[in-house]
């Protein structure tokens, strides 16, 4: 008991670490940058069944004090690890023209697998050595795990992320003291783990907090005279952080025009994990100070409509709802995901705002934008998506991998859904050359037209640039022959571009701030054109329109474009690639070489512990374990995306989706080994396998369906639904594992176990960028269905459970 006690704390341990490390590389980082390297680091799992493989008869002889040392070496090295990589000087964004980044990036995996090598070793030779008590450790195993990402974010509420990695490696101490204590072998375990504890207490805090890459917003402003942090938020959904700067004050405003009087009064500038700069302007009641906010191109949507009620899409500090007060708007309805930026501009910046979420006009919702939109039953004259990712992060490409649900054809077919007859859609993009996100968006928004039954979106379309920004404007009504004029003259007093009208000749575009060509202009009447798809096809991007199933509106890069990019004189094609695809190339370029090491290392140096099974013994154990790996995280991913817009908050669905699958998965091992017992049929896991595709296909025709049924109940309710939907799946998807682990059980198969639960870690390190890949070309319902062929393959291929002919 005490065994099954210590795995399921070091599990909770173990996935606290995964997620911690999340928040930790989305804040030195980018958020898509930490989700690969965990999946790298992962290796230390792959990593530990191999070494178990090599001296499995000597660790089974010492399981305890071999259990007690790999707990104790994961809540060493959980600390050492952050210590250590912090250090190393790896920089992404210098991928294209530093090759020693990719040696460094290599250096980072293989410092984050050491504490995964721990967890591994303790939780694979429980596995391994316990095989008469093999169904119920799993079970711990999962359901701990499963808890643990509860925890974990619960922790974040109130622990800093320091405090909460200091937590972490408490956990993992305490499960060697009560696996060495279940012995009655504590004391060999309990001067070790209290000299861990008090190393983790006493940890310098710099050690262990991220220091932002210094090509992030954040880092920039604070090397700038007269910065300092003024406040400083932490949270589940990311660190606040709030720059004054009394000596060069802030002055943000996106596509301002070079016309313009005069900028912004002083702003204080809040990041979000370093980056996605939001400002709090100041406003004082001097009307004078605010004109500037007549010369942005999120000005125009006002010439066009009197006194409109008005929904902000991603408050932030305020921006667009000053705005909307500036322009004289009878209602002002403003989301903001994160709480933590509405305390600060609430709270000790609200007199400097001049409590501007207080106004009377103003109503409040700390909501998820998506989810807002499809559940309010409000209408609006004017909805503004705003702009609050970086200019640097977009221009380098490096959200090329982030998912988001703001800029699908089905959110902007919501966001249509909102409009007030004669209303008006506003959104912002940063403008890049040559045209990308202007373009896609055009595209998207004309698709998202069709869907509401628009036959001519063009009519409804309107594309106004300025020297840095694209603004676009969709129309709920076809748009007037007045409002092309008042179009045309907002445009020309500001120095705006138009790029499109529905009724505009070719001369009237690009005529202030030129482009060696009318590219705006010209994609957009392409991507309304006869030979849009052509167009599409043959563009340097992609410009296929974003949807929920395939929600990558940053991916432009077109791989067949890649050796062209490659070989472009200078390597200057490189700069054309997106950061986070050349990460994501190189990732599965190293997992792929490492994997395979992995798997291949016991069969290659370790022939006397596997010797005794035959080749086709080996090979169907490679293929199911490899299969059910797989496919076991390509269903957690695809669960993941599919739930984020249900319950309306990413962390909740990566809370709800993980808990669920571990937990639930964790109860289907303990009734596997009853299923085992009670099944008549001679191959269960085969017969396991085949049901679980057999459920994922059934999931894939009819979850959509439901979720659309219950997306505008309530919280606990939604919540629920999720868990009762997650739970018959994830029941099923915990058999597989524990009866494979069940059948290489008997007499010489059972060399095979720790290098099947390797296979399982490799493929948990593929499975992630993998499931990436395919989400990004294919959709996620892809995803999905490669997952049940996976499940299909294992059950054609059980692993053997006697002995077989040498070959």
């Amino acid at each position: 008991m005490a065994l099954r006690l210590a795995v399921g704390l070091l599990s909770a341990a173990i996935l606290g670490y995964e997620i911690l490390l999340l928040r930790y590389f989305s804040i030195a980082y980018w958020h898509h940058f930490a989700f690969m390297i965990i999946s790298l680091a992962l290796l230390g799992f792959a990593a530990s069944g191999s070494l178990i493989a090599l001296a499995r008869d000597w660790l089974a002889a010492r399981l305890v004090p071999a259990f007690t040392a790999s707990a104790l070496l994961f809540a060493a090295g959980s600390l050492a690890a952050i210590a250590v990589v912090r250090a190393i000087p790896f920089n992404p964004l210098e991928l294209t023209w530093d090759r020693d980044q990719f040696f460094l990036l290599a250096l980072a995996y293989v410092v984050l697998a050491l504490p995964f090598l721990g967890g591994g070793m303790a939780i694979g030779l429980a596995l391994s050595c316990r095989r008469d008590d093999l169904h119920r450790i799993y079970r711990y195993d999962l359901v701990g795990a499963g808890l643990g990402a509860v925890a974990v974010i619960v922790a974040l509420e109130g622990l800093p992320l320091v405090g909460a990695f200091r937590a972490v490696a408490l956990a993992g101490a305490a499960a060697a003291l009560i696996a060495a204590a279940g012995a009655r072998r504590w004391r060999m375990a309990a001067p070790a783990a209290a000299l861990l504890a008090l190393a983790s207490l006493l940890a310098p805090a710099p050690w262990l907090a991220p220091a932002p890459s210094p090509y992030k917003e954040l880092s920039g402003a604070l090397r700038i005279k007269g910065a300092t942090i003024a406040a400083l938020r932490e949270g589940p959904l990311g660190r606040v952080t709030a720059v004054a700067n009394d000596e060069v004050p802030f002055r943000h405003a996106p596509g301002l025009s070079l016309g313009a009087p005069a900028g912004p009064p002083p702003q204080i500038a809040l990041f979000t994990d370093g980056d996605g700069l939001t400002p709090i302007t100041r406003a004082d009641g001097d009307g004078a100070a605010l004109a500037y906010l007549d010369h942005l191109p999120m000005a125009l949507p006002y010439r066009l409509l009197e006194r409109p009620r008005v929904l902000v899409l991603g408050a932030g500090g305020g921006s667009g709802v000053l705005l909307a007060r500036r322009h004289g708007a009878r209602a002002i309805a403003a989301v903001e995901l994160n709480p933590d930026i509405v305390e600060l501009v609430r709270g000790p910046f609200a007199a400097f705002s001049g409590r501007l979420y207080d106004a009377p006009e103003v109503t409040l919702h700390v909501a998820e934008a998506r989810h807002f939109a499809a559940t309010t039953r409000e209408r609006f004259d004017l909805i503004e998506v705003s702009l609050l990712d970086s200019f640097t992060a977009a221009s380098a490409g490096v959200h090329a991998l982030n998912e988001s649900g703001l800029y699908t054809v089905e959110a902007l077919a919501a966001y249509v859904g909102r409009l007030a007859p004669g209303g008006i859609l506003a959104i912002t993009r940063w403008l890049k050359v040559p045209p990308r996100d202007g373009l896609k968006l055009f595209a998207t928004a004309a698709e998202a037209l069709r869907r509401h039954g628009v036959e001519r979106p063009g009519r409804h379309l309107a594309l106004v640039r300025s020297w840095n920004t694209v603004t676009l404007l969709v129309a709920a009504a076809p748009l007037a022959g007045d409002d092309g004029a008042a179009i045309r003259r907002f445009a020309a007093a500001r120095g705006f571009d138009i790029g499109y009208l529905p009724d505009m000749a070719a001369a009237e575009a690009n005529r202030f701030n030129r482009l060696s060509r009318p590219y705006y202009y010209e994609g957009a009447r392409a991507l309304l054109g006869d030979q849009a798809a052509r167009f599409v096809a043959a563009y340097k991007f992609d410009l296929r329109p974003a949807t929920d199933d395939r929600p990558y509106f940053f991916h432009f890069f077109k791989w067949r474009l890649l050796p062209e990019l490659l070989t472009a004189p200078g390597g200057a094609g490189l700069a054309l690639v997106e950061m986070g695809t050349l990460l994501l190339i190189a990732a599965l370029a190293q997992a792929a070489a490492a994997a395979a090491l992995l798997v291949l290392l016991p069969l290659a140096a370790a022939r006397r512990a596997l010797g005794r099974a035959s080749a086709a013994a080996r090979l169907r154990t490679l293929v199911y374990f490899a299969a059910v790996g797989l496919a076991f995280l390509f269903v957690e991913m695809a669960l993941i995306q599919r739930f984020s817009h249900f319950l309306g908050h990413p962390i909740y669905a990566v809370t709800v989706v993980l808990a669920a699958m571990l937990v639930f998965a964790g109860i289907g091992s303990g009734l596997a080994q009853r299923f085992e017992r009670w099944s008549r049929w001679r191959a269960p896991t085969s017969v396991a396998a085949l049901a679980v595709a057999v459920l994922i296909a059934v999931y894939l025709v009819v979850l959509p369906a439901v979720l659309e049924a219950a997306v505008a109940a309530t919280d606990a309710v939604r919540i629920a639904v999720a868990v009762a939907l997650i739970a018959p799946l994830a029941v099923a998807m915990g058999f597989p594992f524990p009866l494979g682990l069940r059948a290489l059980a008997t007499g010489e198969l059972q060399s095979l176990i720790p290098w099947a639960w390797g296979i399982n870690g490799c493929a948990s390190v593929l499975s992630v960028i993998g499931a990436t890949l395919l989400g990004i070309h294919f959709g996620f319902g892809a995803v999905l269905l490669l997952a049940a062929l996976l499940y299909l393959a294992a059950a054609l291929a059980p692993p053997p459970s006697r002995p077989l002919a040498r070959a």
